[in-house]
């Protein structure tokens, strides 16, 4: 292993380690229906599941692997994560049954949470404030390519050798990854700051984590955006299907709406410098509960059957506003956990994954075959997040101290 790495390839790497997570939902979306036709639907799942309950999975696995990260270092809990989203994507890859692929994808959720909690908390173990907050927009700039790229290549792939061979790509993937960091990325959590797994100590420091008024606020806002995003995740390749009868263009609208997301993180690693994390999430927020309020007026109005450029202006502009509020509110909720970023990591992600979870299952599940259902999401989700980060902001910031 080197013992230097540049910034470049730091940020490289760390985006494509986050991004694994994208990737394993984004490549699959064009896959879904196909899925639902080869294993059949068993009610209550249904291929939405396929999707949310991997987030779900997520929430288990970040509950255990940010505490790992505190114990035993970045790395070692980093290809733990590897290892075991491995063993859910060959389960997936070769089930029989929608129960077995969604078991396959609970696994690589749980899996998938080492690479996206640890990377975090390497990025807090060498970065402070609005620099965290810079690394994290410059990171979801280059990730942002998954979106974009992903359901079009995935699409080529399902057509030519089927959903299945999705599955061994990300197999491949994550054994590329795993290499990669193992060979180029030095541990950044030196072992006399590292905290034991007891139980009892992850209690008391995650009572602690968890007193912090502004943490818990921004958890459960984080989780609703993200529900949010979630949401339209679930339900996208359907709508576009069942509302506007498209299906083999699909990958094109995703990638068209997956840019606002890109441009608003690029345009937010060069202005949160500038004017600070706070003030860009705000503007955030606002922007969401915004578009979310006028979408839902202009779906009420239209009878949820929203012309297609009209669903494209507020799809986007919903996204650019995620976009802003991705690359702050973790950082936002990361600079009060000082010395226990691994388990605040974990309990932040872990959280916010459940709590999206609920949302987008609660709302999804009044899918109609309108956008009526994805209006309303966003419009909760953006007013009830702006609330909330409105309060965190106002609560006490210092760091939580440790218990060992």
């Amino acid at each position: 292993m080197t013992s230097s790495i540049s910034f470049r390839e730091r940020i490289a790497l760390y985006a494509l380690l986050t991004s694994l997570t994208s990737v394993s939902i984004d490549a699959l979306l064009p896959g879904l229906r196909q899925i639902g036709e080869e294993v059949g639907a068993a009610p209550p799942l249904s291929t939405q599941h396929i999707i949310s309950l991997f987030i779900f999975g997520m929430a288990f696995g970040e509950l255990l692997l940010g505490p790992l990260s505190d114990a035993m270092g970045r790395k070692k809990a980093l290809v733990l994560g590897l290892g075991v989203y491995a063993i859910g994507t060959v389960i997936a890859m070769l089930a029989g049954s929608l129960e077995m692929v969604i078991l396959g994808r609970f696994l690589q959720g749980v899996g998938v949470s080492g690479p996206k909690i640890a990377t975090r908390a390497m990025i807090r173990d060498q970065f402070e404030g609005d620099a965290m907050a810079r690394v994290m927009s410059f990171m979801f700039t280059l990730f942002i390519l998954v979106p974009m790229l992903a359901p079009a290549l995935a699409q080529g792939v399902i057509s030519v050798a089927g959903w299945r061979s999705v599955f061994g790509i990300y197999l491949v993937l994550a054994v590329l990854l795993g290499l990669w960091l193992m060979l180029r990325q030095p541990e950044t959590l030196p072992a006399d700051k590292r905290i034991s797994f007891r139980p009892k100590l992850l209690l008391q420091n995650g009572r602690r984590i968890l007193s912090k008024r502004r943490v818990t606020l921004l958890i459960i806002a984080t989780g609703i955006v993200f529900g949010a995003q979630l949401l339209y995740l679930s339900t996208a390749a359907d709508l576009f299907f069942d509302a506007y009868g498209i299906r083999e263009t699909f990958p094109f609208y995703f990638a068209v709406l997956a840019t606002g997301i890109g441009l608003a993180s690029f345009l937010n690693a060069k202005l949160v410098q500038r004017f600070g994390m706070d003030a860009m999430a705000r503007a955030g927020f606002i922007g969401l509960a915004s578009v979310g309020f006028l979408m839902l007026l202009a779906s009420i109005f239209w009878g949820g059957r929203l012309p297609l450029a009209a669903l494209m202006v507020f799809m986007f502009s919903a996204f650019f506003a995620i976009g802003v509020l991705f690359g702050n509110l973790n950082a936002m909720a990361m600079r009060s956990l000082g010395q226990v970023a691994g388990l605040g990591a974990s309990l932040i992600a872990s959280g916010s994954s459940l709590v999206a979870t609920l949302f987008a299952i609660a709302i999804g599940s009044f899918y109609d075959g309108t956008a009526m259902n994805l209006a309303a999401g966003f419009c909760v989700a953006g007013i009830s997040s702006l609330i909330l980060a409105e309060l965190a902001v106002r609560a006490d910031a210092s760091p939580v101290e440790a218990a060992r």
